[in-house]
């Protein structure tokens, strides 16, 4: 790969910011379109905003990466077909996709678009960035939790551009691996919709805090590593955020790229940043002490004094001026008021804001600055290009419909089973189900002994399953530990990752998990031409969309513990069971796997009472999870029953199956 100059790639979650960016030196912009972006929550561009952003970037040398980075649901398909064609025709730089149905229509369909891997599809080592070179993807976006040594082993090891975020807020689970917000109301980060749990006061045995709430990423100080490590491009994230935002880390930035020698200029330039405190994370080794008292964003300077009439009276460390942007915490009503500075007089030490709608407002409220309000950015563009005709027609869409179609399987009903502690190996009936699925630690494989009488036995029904973080230095673990089984008579495998396909012997078989996610018909096509025996349909989905489907091919989730938050960043719990509460009174578990936190609801989700409805419509095959169960006779019996009977195992819940994933 020829060396490129490092690119700066900036967030637009509006015209103002688009404006903001272009101005503070971006070299790139990313930004979305109303639908199908990972920040549903942002205004976002219309198709003529877009075709103008694009006419006025080009100009200035300055590229447009579009997000269509959320999981489609099947009867999105055809919108999705109209936004790819009308991005096609928009000529954007490239299109940045977390969906694998995605990936198949615009290749397919589209193939002039540029495709660039979302760190929403959890790429966190060499094999994942090759895989996606081989797939014609020409960038991966690789996970924020990689070390330093990790970037530079990769880096070493591909021949395609990857991209990183180097600022902005930090999600406390891996991008694309947190199901927390869809639990607790159907609200789907994979969806754009986050609810934002991890900024979420938790009750952990009496004490009210944030356990989960990251501080921000800042690697300013590790720019030349990153450019010495090929990192293609330096992303910042941010489309929920106002244009100063954009500005102020747009000229940090770009002072620091163009004059290494100035970063300290620069780094004070960030103060203004309006963010949060700040670390280095994973990449500067600073994890410790990653968590923060407070999510809140901005400088707090000051607190209300008291108010009267139409004013408010604030004591400030900060000398105001017109034009900032201040937001007040309102501790009486528990919420917060933005308001810009345009009328204030000061006296005997206080300023007074004039003209403000002080509903909420009491004496002691803190007061914090989110904007300088410097610079004056246009919030409209002056000229909005015509609309292209671009939305195919019912017949052009059909044809890309009769493409997915496959051919129902008709066979006789299957059960996969899952564990994840060898101790439920003598407890389970091999003769009672069709396959069982090993989700073992890696301290478990290196104990096992494959040529036991036992399991030599039921190796025919034996999966083998590898997790979903595979560090770039257990990369060779896993290949190995595929190769020793194989040598043992286990050629059967389920893979998280469709790159870990990579890892395995030439003949293996192998199935995705639900971690490969389909939606839709598009993706569960794509499955079948990578060679996957079976996949899963994804835990947080819905019973509407999984009947919208055509393909009803895949194994459905019955009863599990679904994954909230996975994450690689440790968290302190005082509880001795490592149990907390959220504000609702619900009880979640903290676990900790092979360096993994992973967070789950201290109740299962059951949908075994779903089973002969969804038979009658089509599906043949189920997938039970005893993953984190402690492993008895009673429990396996318990639930075998209720799965042969179609009803429901108590105490649990239904997830979003009925209620519906926004």
């Amino acid at each position: 790969m020829a060396n490129k100059k490092t690119e700066l790639l900036l967030p637009a979650g509006n015209v103002e910011s688009f404006y903001a960016a272009i101005r503070g030196g971006a070299d790139a912009i990313f930004l979305g379109l109303r639908n199908f972006n990972a920040r549903g929550r942002a205004m976002n561009f219309s198709n003529t905003q877009l075709l103008a952003a694009v006419q006025e970037a080009k100009q200035k040398n300055v590229k447009i990466y579009v997000t269509l980075n959320t999981v489609i649901k099947n009867a999105e398909l055809k919108d999705l077909i109209d936004a790819l064609s009308f991005l096609s025709k928009a000529r954007v730089d490239a299109v940045i996709i977390q969906d694998w149905g995605v990936y198949l229509i615009a290749r397919r369909f589209f193939p002039n678009l540029k495709i660039h891997a979302s760190t929403q599809m959890g790429n966190h080592n060499s094999l994942g960035v090759n895989f996606n070179a081989l797939k014609g993807i020409s960038r991966t976006i690789l996970a924020r939790e990689l070390t330093m040594q990790e970037l530079e082993h990769i880096s070493g090891k591909i021949n395609s551009e990857i991209e990183l975020f180097i600022h902005g807020a930090l999600c406390y689970s891996f991008s694309g691996m947190c199901l927390f917000s869809s639990y607790q109301g159907g609200q789907g980060a994979n969806r754009g919709m986050c609810a934002q749990p991890c900024r979420m006061i938790y009750n952990d045995t009496g004490e009210k805090r944030f356990i989960f709430s990251l501080k921000d990423n800042q690697q300013l100080e590790n720019l030349s590593k990153l450019i010495e490590y090929k990192v293609s491009s330096l992303k910042v994230e941010g489309r929920m955020k106002s244009a100063d935002y954009v500005f102020q880390v747009a000229r940090a930035y770009r002072l620091a790229i163009d004059q290494p020698a100035r970063v300290e200029q620069a780094v004070e330039m960030l103060r203004f940043d309006m963010g949060r405190e700040k670390i280095s994370y994973f990449l500067g080794g600073d994890v410790k002490n990653g968590i923060t008292s407070s999510p809140n964003t901005g400088i707090e300077i000051g607190m209300v004094e008291h108010t009267d009439g139409k004013s408010i009276w604030v004591r400030s460390s900060f000398d105001l001026k017109e034009g900032n942007r201040l937001r007040i915490q309102c501790t009486s009503v528990n919420s917060a008021v933005n308001l810009k500075v345009s009328d204030l007089t000061l006296k005997n030490g206080l300023c007074e804001l004039r003209n403000v709608d002080k509903s909420g407002i009491s004496a002691g409220d803190l007061v914090f600055l989110v904007g300088l309000g410097d610079e004056k950015f246009p919030t409209k563009f002056r000229n909005l290009p015509q609309e292209p005709a671009f939305q195919w027609s019912r017949s052009q869409k059909q044809k890309v419909y009769d493409e997915l179609n496959v051919k129902k399987y008709a066979g006789q009903p299957q059960l996969f089973v899952r564990v994840d502690n060898p101790d439920w190996l003598r407890k389970i009936r091999f003769t009672d189900i069709d396959a069982l699925i090993l989700k073992f630690r890696k301290s478990d494989w290196e104990k096992a002994d494959w040529q036991s009488a036992f399991l030599q036995e039921n190796k025919a029904k034996i999966y083998i399953e590898l997790p979903r973080f595979i560090s770039e230095e257990q990369l060779y673990f896993y290949q190995m530990l595929a190769v020793k089984l194989e040598n043992s008579g286990f050629n059967r495998f389920f893979i998280s990752h469709l790159s870990q396909k990579l890892l395995l012997p030439k003949g293996a078989v192998f199935s995705g998990n639900e971690n490969i996610y389909v939606y839709n018909d598009a993706s569960a096509r794509l499955m079948i031409n990578e060679g996957l025996q079976d996949f899963c349909y994804p835990q947080e989905n819905d019973m509407e969309n999984l009947l919208n489907m055509q393909n009803r091919n895949g194994l459905v989730p019955l009863y599990f513990y679904p994954e909230l938050f996975y994450s690689r960043m440790p968290v302190k719990i005082n509880q001795t069971e490592s149990k907390f509460k959220d504000d609702s009174g619900k009880t979640f578990r903290r676990i900790i796997k092979d360096g993994m936190t992973i967070v789950i609801p201290d109740v299962p989700v059951s949908l075994t009472q779903y089973k002969k409805q969804l038979m009658d419509a089509g599906f043949r095959k189920f997938l039970i999870d005893l993953s984190f169960d402690t492993p008895t006779s009673n429990l396996i019996k318990k639930v075998m029953t209720r799965f042969k009977d179609s009803e429901q195992i108590h105490p649990s819940t239904t997830f979003n199956f009925k209620k519906g994933l926004k």
